[in-house]
């Protein structure tokens, strides 16, 4: 019996075949789409963000640009920027797109408004005028703080103030920014069933894994084609497919907060580059050391963010969990 030897750690380990991923992405897409979902097409949200670009050129190399949708769905507070390069990534995909601006469904919601009230329970002077964000501590290979959650607010003379968010505004203010993510999926279902086309979801294994998306929000997908790639190897089918170089140097954005953050300050607090690496090294069973020497580490960083990986995806496991059902007694 011949035994595999696991290979070496090194910095390379995460990089992909990225002509032969993305065939055999394709062809998944393909007969998911076609076969398994009975649909005609697909439709995707495009925020100029990498994950749903390459979800796009995915998309058009299994099923032609004619039978891909791109949809932008910005509101009041999005980034002009995320627009700019949606319909840049459209156009040289060759793909049809429609705007939903859904800014007014948002009012209706109450989405602004609720937010803002437990804004003002937290710096009182906060107003229309004003932006915020919400963020981590610093990065983890810093050191060792719990995942508690700042609010900074900019004034529109460009003051900052940034206070520790209490539990009860914190939660307030994450359900009201969630309307967000879910009237957008309302939205893209919408123009699936309309055209008898699917969801593409756009999600990657850091935002799926540690919990990164919001429930029947993002979250609410037909099919999700890189779930199973770090980010940083969404980039490298980025890279393969010319996705246009703009969106693949923009700083991962959410882009849900008025401030602009980061997905790296709002969640991650590491560079993809190196929280992907240690999560796969870890995974794969390699000794925090091996990690260590290759990445030029210390063993006790290391540990800090393994421990923080388990943390969160520990905490986000009932993001993942399908409903809840009570079996029959009979």
């Amino acid at each position: 019996m011949t035994i595999l030897k696991q290979p070496v750690f090194s910095k390379n380990i995460l990089q992909i075949d990225a002509p032969q991923e993305t065939e055999r992405i394709a062809n998944w897409i393909k007969t998911s789409v076609l076969n398994d979902l009975h649909r005609r097409g697909v439709v995707v949200g495009i925020s100029g963000g990498i994950d749903s670009s390459v979800v796009a050129a995915l998309c058009v190399r299994a099923l032609g640009n004619q039978k891909v949708l791109g949809i932008l769905l910005p509101e009041s507070e999005s980034s002009p920027e995320s627009k700019q390069l949606a319909l840049e990534l459209a156009k040289t995909l060759g793909i049809e797109t429609l705007t939903e601006d859904i800014s007014d469904a948002l009012r209706g919601a109450g989405c602004y408004q609720r937010r803002d009230e437990a804004i003002r329970r937290i710096v009182p002077q906060f107003g229309g005028a004003w932006k915020s964000k919400i963020t981590l501590p610093g990065s983890l290979l810093d050191e060792q703080t719990l995942n508690v959650f700042y609010l900074t607010v900019v004034s529109p003379d460009g003051e900052e103030i940034t206070k520790r968010i209490p539990t009860a505004e914190f939660l307030q203010i994450m359900a009201a920014s969630n309307f967000k993510q879910r009237t957008r999926m309302a939205m893209l279902y919408y123009h699936a069933e309309r055209k008898n086309y699917a969801v593409a979801g756009t999600a990657n294994k850091n935002e799926h894994d540690l919990g990164f998306f919001v429930k029947y929000g993002d979250g609410g997908v037909d099919l999700s084609p890189i779930l199973h790639l770090f980010k940083s190897q969404v980039y490298q089918l980025a890279k393969y497919l010319e996705i246009p170089s703009e969106i693949q140097q923009r700083p991962p954005t959410s882009d849900t907060y008025s401030a602009g953050s980061t997905q790296e300050e709002f969640f991650f607090r590491l560079p993809f580059e190196v929280l992907d690496l240690i999560w796969f090294g870890i995974e794969k069973g390699y000794s925090p050391a091996e990690i260590a020497a290759q990445l030029e580490l210390s063993e006790e960083q290391v540990n800090r963010i393994a421990l923080d990986i388990q943390q969160k995806k520990r905490t986000t496991e009932y993001l993942r969990r399908p409903p809840l059902q009570l079996t029959p007694s009979f």
